[in-house]
């Protein structure tokens, strides 16, 4: 099954933080970018509690602590698809926790967007940057998720950029 993603750029809230997320079945990726959402940077990794037919756990709580804390204006999930735009098992797990955000930040009263980015690669090229940075493999497993988040991040911030340079060149 051919899955899309969200387009960076369409609907944008304009300047302010976003929140990067990389959903896995046992942890959560987070990273966060500037004010100017022009940097992606780590943030923390989350335990995944909740499964796909349970009620919101603590996992979820977090991530909306973080991005309350952060005052996010969006939310990049990534979205795992294989290298022909397929969806993975684990787009039901991204999906789901968008999901989830979404409800409770509207539920809330503050309504945010929350786009689908494709990830495609995004963990070969962290754990790269991870290597080539000097990290163990064993110590690069308790970062792996955020420097994940962050390549989700940073590349929907270039699309962004990018397509803020295409409308005003």
């Amino acid at each position: 099954m051919k899955v899309t993603p969200d387009t960076p750029g369409a609907d944008d809230p304009g300047n302010g933080r976003r929140i990067g997320l990389d959903v896995g079945t046992v942890r959560i990726g987070v990273a966060v970018s500037d004010r100017d959402a022009t940097l992606a940077t780590p943030v923390e990794t989350v335990a995944r509690e909740t499964g796909l037919r349970d009620r919101d756990k603590a996992d979820i709580d977090r991530l909306l602590a973080i991005i309350d804390e952060y005052d996010a204006v969006e939310i990049v999930v990534g979205l795992p698809r294989d290298l022909k735009g397929n969806g993975s098992a684990s787009v039901k797990h991204a999906k789901d926790i968008a999901f989830r955000i979404n409800r409770r930040l509207t539920n809330a009263g503050r309504p945010l967007p929350v786009r689908m980015a494709d990830e495609r690669l995004t963990t070969v090229a962290a754990t790269a940057a991870l290597r080539a940075s000097g990290v163990s493999e064993k110590a690069g497993r308790k970062v792996i998720d955020q420097a994940a988040a962050v390549e989700i991040l940073q590349s929907w911030l270039d699309a962004r950029a990018a397509h803020k340079q295409e409308l005003h060149p």
